[in-house]
């Protein structure tokens, strides 16, 4: 496994194992910062993610950006001859991220116990449903049934409507962000107890101490959910839903503008909220004593919220941010795609990449976060295409030409 040439993470070695979001998104970001991710996918048509949503050419545009900086190893893991491959490597990367079901990885015998058995220094990242342990772990879970028992789902939406979703995977990310953190933890502790494995047998050599980093779907998102278990503990109180509006905060909430648009207004600071109803000549709520404190606007929320929607109803878009702005409010219209491609803060931040296809079609790909002084993340190549890498891989692990032409003609590759 040749090292990235570039970035903090230069020189640190991954091997990839799982499909769609969680682990890959993981893998992608230490990619995105150097280091070299090797991507096993099967040889029968590869990640699922491929063929996912709007397609060029038959491959998914959310592909070239969740596999970049990737090389694509096509293996059947099935076989014993790919199972053994893909040990080789797994041995000699400093992090294995997978999200297979638990126990896929044992029955190949590739399981964090037997791999650290040779290699103590092993770092494995291990994004499930349920996590390792406890009576779920068996149990098939995505990022959609993460968000519902981690909580995200049930405060999400209107008080007279079902729960809804958020319109992207965000539970299987927010655990693939989980997974990136553990991994950079783990790695500092294993590199301040003595490093990489020198691949010598374990009894045999002094190594760092490497880890299992387990990353459950729904505990990565009830960890966002800020005081809900002491609200519960305490006082008795079960957070519901309250639609665009932020509970016990306010004001923070969604509204329209008279031309249509939607705009947040978070006059949720006390300071703020006088500015903010100043500005909207509301001079009588700005100057209540009530209203002076955070704990005073709750019990009139929706006196504030209709004052604020009275007045957004005689405003555009553009007057009302304008106005707000000048108040020094916070708020925002809330963007579309088309709206990010054209903001001024988007493109001073360099937010968007201009890459080209292989046939030479343009197409702008999201910037690389965080960004960072002097280490930053950079796009070496587009998502691969399935198997792109195999003989350089092979080769590097020793396999002769031949062997590789045997592997192609057994389905192994």
């Amino acid at each position: 496994m040749a090292a990235q040439k570039h970035g903090p993470l230069a020189g640190i070695k991954v091997l990839e194992l799982g499909t769609l979001i969680a682990g890959p998104f993981c893998s992608r970001m230490l990619a995105e910062f150097g280091a070299e991710v090797i991507k096993i996918e099967s040889p029968e048509g590869g990640d699922p993610i491929r063929q996912w949503r709007v397609l060029k050419d038959g491959t998914s545009l959310w592909w070239s950006v969740q596999a970049r900086n990737k090389k694509s190893l096509s293996l059947n893991m099935k076989s014993p001859e790919g199972q053994e491959i893909a040990r080789r490597l797994a041995l000699d990367a400093d992090i294995i991220i997978e999200n297979y079901r638990p126990g896929v990885l044992e029955k190949w015998n590739l399981g964090y116990a037997s791999l650290k058995a040779i290699n103590p220094a092993i770092i494995m990242v291990r994004l499930s449903g349920y996590g390792q342990t406890g009576p779920m772990r068996d149990q098939p879970g995505f990022g959609a049934i993460g968000e519902a028992m981690g909580g995200l789902r049930y405060v999400s939406g209107h008080p007279d409507r079902p729960p809804v979703r958020v319109g992207i995977s965000i539970g299987d990310s927010v655990a693939a962000l989980h997974g990136v953190i553990g991994a950079m933890i783990a790695l500092r502790h294993r590199d301040v107890t003595g490093g990489r494995w020198n691949g010598k047998h374990a009894d045999q050599c002094v190594a760092g101490q490497g880890q299992m980093v387990d990353v459950a779907l729904y505990e990565s998102v009830f960890n966002l959910m800020e005081s809900l278990v002491p609200e519960f503990d305490v006082a008795g109180v079960v957070r519901e839903r309250t639609g665009g509006a932020l509970p016990g905060i306010v004001p923070s909430n969604t509204y329209t503008t008279k031309d249509g648009e939607n705009i947040v207004i978070a006059g949720n600071g006390d300071a703020i909220f006088h500015r903010l109803m100043k500005a909207i000549q509301r001079n009588d709520l700005a100057d209540d004593v009530q209203l002076m404190r955070n704990d005073g606007r709750v019990p009139r929320t929706a006196e504030i919220d209709s004052a604020i929607q009275v007045w957004c109803d005689t405003q555009t878009i553009d007057s009302a941010l304008s106005i707000l702005q000048a108040a020094d409010v916070p708020v925002g219209k809330i963007y579309s795609v088309r709206d990010m491609l054209s903001d001024p803060q988007f493109l001073a931040r360099n937010m968007f990449e201009q890459h080209h296809f292989e046939d030479g079609t343009p197409v702008k790909v999201p910037a690389i976060t965080p960004k960072m002084s002097e280490t930053p993340g950079v796009t070496q190549w587009l998502g691969p295409t399935l198997g792109e890498h195999n003989e350089e891989i092979l080769q590097q692990l020793g396999y002769t030409s031949e062997q590789i032409v045997e592997f192609n003609n057994k389905n192994i590759i």
